[in-house]
């Protein structure tokens, strides 16, 4: 196609020099001829539906060459048989639109974020649903980076995020009681059947925030003096600790009496009873009771309740101070053990073996 193309090309300009070295009557007589050939071709060959870019060039020039030296436009154009003169006129136009594009420059507008600051945006979007583009754009700012608010609003669009008061989800349980979890007690039983099989009553409280664990006493029966006398205890060692609670769970086991409930409301803490056969409603002191049976007590045997109290006074004192929990952060309630990794890793048995705890040796 390149090649024919060309050769068109140059035929026409050998044509065109021809031309213009021949007398006026021997193109007159040129003329007439090519206008007889065009008329038989014409009657015998099919109009040509489409011309090349090139075939339309040279027509729209010699048209426009003619238009200008002609007096009577269409008298001159008569000639032209296989297509009107708009059709010629419209591809003169094409010329002239292609004479004056040009590419604009490009303008290069706002610069993009760097993807340290867009992930910076998505984190606050995320972890404040109630805040809007401004209170955002507000926080930014707050840190140093300046950024208009359309970009954080496309920003979280192209992420999929909604807007404020679209994207805050629904509050949950877990989110609401999340807020009150350092003010907040919880106290359940568990039992052990011990070699004898006698069954022993383990009191113990946990602190929701901390996940502390109180064994309040060992007994194998719970009678409503002893369930008393051990609400003061605890009432009494929270004072001594300096530690501030105002909302004690518990269900509804017929062991929790109305004295041992008055004991707390008169320290100012009020007792949540959960509602009837709903464990879950009491989750956190239902885990500790799995991990206390998981890791120590279903592999072991208990003698009494003497061996008992031994048992889980040593499991509690490890489970507060060295044992790393999930639900903060891997650290332990107490937080006593600072991570290191200096120094010969040693180990501790605890329970005869049965737990084994590791640690550092200063160096």
């Amino acid at each position: 196609m390149f090649w024919f193309a060309l050769s068109h090309l140059f035929s026409s300009v050998v044509d065109l020099i021809t031309l213009r070295q021949s007398p006026d009557v021997q193109k007159d007589i040129q003329i007439l001829l090519l206008r007889q050939q065009v008329r038989v071709l014409q009657r015998k060959v099919r109009q040509p539906k489409r011309f090349s870019r090139l075939e339309k060039m040279l027509l729209a020039v010699l048209v426009a060459k003619l238009r200008r030296v002609a007096s009577d436009f269409p008298a001159q154009v008569q000639p032209i048989l296989i297509f009107s003169p708009d059709t010629v006129l419209c591809w003169h136009r094409e010329l002239v639109r292609r004479k004056w594009t040009f590419r604009r420059k490009a303008f290069p507008g706002r610069p993009k974020i760097t993807p340290e600051l867009e992930t910076l945006v998505l984190q606050l979007a995320r972890e404040n649903s109630r805040w809007g583009y401004d209170r955002i754009e507000g926080e930014l700012l707050k840190l140093g980076y300046s950024i208009d608010r359309s970009t954080i609003r496309n920003l979280l669009k192209r992420h999929r995020l909604l807007p404020a008061p679209k994207r805050q989800p629904k509050s949950t349980w877990r989110t609401f009681l999340r807020h009150y979890q350092h003010s907040m007690l919880a106290g359940d039983f568990f039992t052990v059947e011990t070699l004898w099989l006698k069954t022993v009553y383990v009191f113990f409280v946990i602190e929701l925030g901390t996940r502390r664990v109180h064994i309040a006493g060992c007994t194998e029966h719970p009678n409503s003096h002893w369930i008393t006398q051990q609400a003061r205890q605890l009432c009494w060692t929270f004072a001594d600790s300096g530690s501030t609670f105002h909302y004690f769970l518990h269900d509804r086991d017929a062991k929790f009496t109305r004295t041992f409930d008055q004991v707390f409301a008169a320290q100012n803490i009020n007792v949540i009873h959960t509602p009837i056969r709903a464990p879950n409603a009491n989750a956190y002191a239902e885990r500790w009771v799995r991990s206390v049976r998981q890791e120590c007590l279903d592999h072991l045997i208990i003698v009494n309740e003497r061996h008992l109290n031994a048992v889980l006074e040593e499991y509690v004192d490890y489970y507060n101070t060295r044992r790393p929990h999930q639900g903060i952060s891997q650290k332990s309630p107490e937080g006593s053990f600072e991570p290191v990794n200096t120094g010969a890793v040693y180990r501790r048995e605890l329970l005869g073996g049965l737990i084994n705890d590791y640690g550092c040796e200063a160096a």
